[in-house]
């Protein structure tokens, strides 16, 4: 948990963005990032706001409808939540929104205090990608076998060491970095007037590029390009280097929502002042 100061107030946004022209969540030298535009924005608001703080990193060309962040403004600021969401809207490049300010605890934190996040992942089947759907699905021309997609994808059901269904980051920490994770549900939905598949990962939390090992392998394995028995052997636990064998495009991937609690839903796009 953070530490406590009454001489600033906490705020938490829900932010919406469209990833594709984006190099994630997380700061970079070359500044082109959320927390990078986010920052800026709520400093020309304030000068003395100095860090966001996001409820995970999103990777380049990932989008989002329900990123979680907060902040700490001075405590004698006359700004309510209507005002902050306005205001960073109007210094945010347009690809990036603010959807929802609250104000919270000071002990509250946007990363540690989230109980669940659901990730989508889009499919489209058609034979051709319609110009836009370009950079928000991933086009697999080849059939899936749908049964086969709904039961490998269950196998991810559950806590499972998943270090085979991430990347390693390279900070030094990935060979002793935890990798059990738990995975509440895998949905898979199907439009009903297009040829989209989305599969929903709902779980307490993921590794880096967890979602789009997982979707890849579930693809691969209902092109019969991989069995669901390669699929236990990975998750009962694997050497340090080994990897499942395909990762998914970053393409179709959506951070829909953060739970945390007191059912604070990620999905509202109101203001709370």
């Amino acid at each position: 948990m953070a530490d406590t100061d009454e001489n600033r107030r906490r705020f938490l946004l829900t932010l919406a963005y469209d990833g594709r022209l984006l190099e994630g969540w997380q700061s970079q030298a070359g500044g082109n990032t959320v927390q990078d535009s986010l920052l800026r924005a709520l400093q020309k608001v304030c000068a003395e706001i100095v860090g966001v703080h996001g409820a995970g990193r999103t990777d380049a060309g990932v989008s989002a409808i329900g990123q979680r962040a907060h902040f700490d403004a001075p405590a004698d600021t006359s700004l309510n939540c209507d005002n902050w969401l306005q205001a960073s809207n109007a210094n945010l490049p347009p690809q990036i929104r603010v959807v929802k300010c609250e104000a919270v605890d000071q002990e509250f934190h946007a990363r540690f205090d989230a109980l669940e996040k659901t990730y989508r992942y889009r499919i489209y089947l058609g034979p051709v990608l319609p110009p836009l759907e370009v950079g928000l699905a991933w086009h697999v021309k080849s059939g899936l076998d749908r049964v086969r997609l709904k039961a490998a994808a269950n196998l991810f059901v559950g806590r499972h060491d998943f270090r085979a269904f991430s990347a390693n980051r390279g900070d030094g920490r990935d060979e002793t970095r935890n990798a059990v994770r738990n995975i509440h549900s895998v949905e898979l939905v199907e439009s009903e007037d297009q040829p989209i598949i989305d599969l929903r990962f709902i779980g307490e939390g993921f590794l880096y590029k967890m979602v789009r090992f997982l979707a890849g392998t579930a693809v691969r394995c209902a092109q019969d390009k991989l069995s669901n028995r390669e699929i236990e052997r990975l998750l009962a636990g694997v050497e340090f280097s080994e990897k499942a064998p395909f990762c998914a495009p970053a393409d179709g991937l959506l951070l829909e929502e953060v739970v945390y609690p007191g059912n604070k839903s990620s999905m509202s796009s109101s203001s709370s002042a």
